[in-house]
Order: structure tokens, then C-alpha cells, then sequence
């Protein structure tokens, strides 16, 4: 068996867990977007205590690289390096959008033959997204996106399409197809741990000195300014 340190701050709720392979020992999770960075430190701390695992013991440190808010994944990444740096652990970088889609599919017995579509909301009527079928392959790249009334249009002539996260809500007011599907809640780092196993058998890890987040484009945050 191998350990985790799991964190995700990569939109608007930021949440860190440790695991048993892909099994959660314990989470915290804070919904207050502002305070990422306080949040992260004490909360891990507490995951320490809660489960007298040291963090010397863990085997990896995975964090969600993006794409998402600017300061929430500068703050994840920077935590993860910090943390593999002092302790010589590996790290593990995962795409928020794969994270998302692994929350899509928890739960969704009636929708199996779904392709799954993430969205992070941008600005305006922009998004982060991508599509996944239900192994989690790719079938769209992830990328900003502008939304309109042909958004997926040939995807939706072929298979359903269930649309999760923040930015699935401006594609309602712009596009109605009988294939669509909505799923509201949030991804979490648990559901990061679910995707970590397989990086880590395949040592993909990512170089500390120079791994950046993945912001697929110009420099965001999520209330709206774009950081140059």
C-alpha cells in the first residue's frame, strides 16, 4: 500500500486529504475561496493528527495543475513543491478538469453511456473545459472555450453529454439539445486521489523545479480580472 498527500485549491472550494491508495483517511475542505492559502497549512496539520500519519511516511504529494483560478493553483503547487522539497518526495500533477470528471461520474448509474464534459466558469462566457468519455479518455482536449449556440453540437449528434462544474450553468441559458445532462456539486481532493495510482506505477512525476500550473490561457482568477 502507498500513502497520499492530496490537495486541491484549484477553484472556488479548496480541499486536501490524506490517503491509503485510493482510499481517504481523512479531508478538509474550505468553501471560502479567499482564504486558500490560510487554509491549506492548518488543515494539513490537522489531517496529521486526525490520523498519526506523519507526512514522512507518505510516498507522494499529488495537486490538481490546472487549469482554474491563478492565485488558488499558484497556492496548491507552490504547497506541494514546499512539501517534496523537505521531505524528497515525488510529485504528482493532475488536470483539474480530469479531477472533475471523476466527481461527474460518481454516483451517475443512469447516465453510464455519458460522455463527460467539466466546466470551470471564466469570464464573460468563457470556460476551462474538456470532454472525457467514461474511462476517462480524452475525446476533446482541455481549453478555453467561448460558448454558443453550436457549443458540442456534433458530440451531442452522436452520445449524451452530462456538463458538471461551475461553468456548465451559462451553457442552460445558450443551448438546449434532448442529449444534454446536469450534475451540480463540486469536485474534492478525494476525488483527486482516485486518479493518483496510476501516475505513481508509472512514475510520472513532475520536475520540481520547473513544473508550472496549467492555465491554458492568460493569467485568471475567478473574480474576473485577468493578471498579467
Amino acid at each position: 500500500m502507498s500513502y497520499f498527500l492530496n490537495i486541491d485549491t484549484a477553484t472556488e472550494q479548496a480541499s486536501v486529504c490524506l490517503s491509503e491508495d485510493d482510499r481517504v483517511l481523512e479531508m478538509e475542505i474550505s468553501t471560502d475561496q479567499k482564504n486558500h492559502a490560510s487554509f491549506l497549512q492548518p488543515a494539513i496539520q490537522s489531517l496529521v493528527k486526525k490520523t498519526g500519519l506523519q507526512l514522512i511516511q507518505i510516498d507522494a504529494v499529488a495537486v490538481t495543475g490546472g487549469p482554474g483560478s491563478y492565485t488558488g493553483l499558484r497556492v496548491g503547487l507552490a504547497s506541494a513543491k514546499g512539501i517534496c522539497y523537505t521531505l524528497n518526495k515525488p510529485l504528482i500533477i493532475i488536470n483539474t478538469l480530469e479531477v472533475m470528471a471523476t466527481a461527474a461520474k460518481e454516483g451517475e448509474k443512469q447516465t453510464e453511456d455519458c460522455l463527460i464534459c467539466p466546466m470551470i466558469d471564466a469570464r464573460r462566457m468563457e470556460v476551462f473545459t474538456a470532454v472525457y468519455d467514461q474511462s476517462l479518455q480524452v475525446i476533446l482536449e482541455p481549453q478555453p472555450m467561448i460558448l454558443e449556440q453550436h457549443s458540442f453540437s456534433e458530440l451531442l449528434k452522436k452520445q449524451s453529454i452530462l456538463f458538471f462544474g461551475s461553468g456548465a450553468e451559462k451553457l442552460k441559458g445558450i443551448l438546449s439539445h434532448p442529449e444534454m445532462r446536469f450534475k451540480t456539486g463540486h469536485q474534492h481532493a478525494g476525488h483527486l486521489a482516485q486518479r493518483v495510482l496510476k501516475p505513481f506505477a508509472d512514475q510520472a512525476f513532475a520536475d520540481l523545479a520547473y513544473s508550472e500550473p496549467l492555465y491554458l490561457k492568460a493569467f485568471f482568477d475567478t473574480s474576473g480580472k485577468v493578471k498579467n
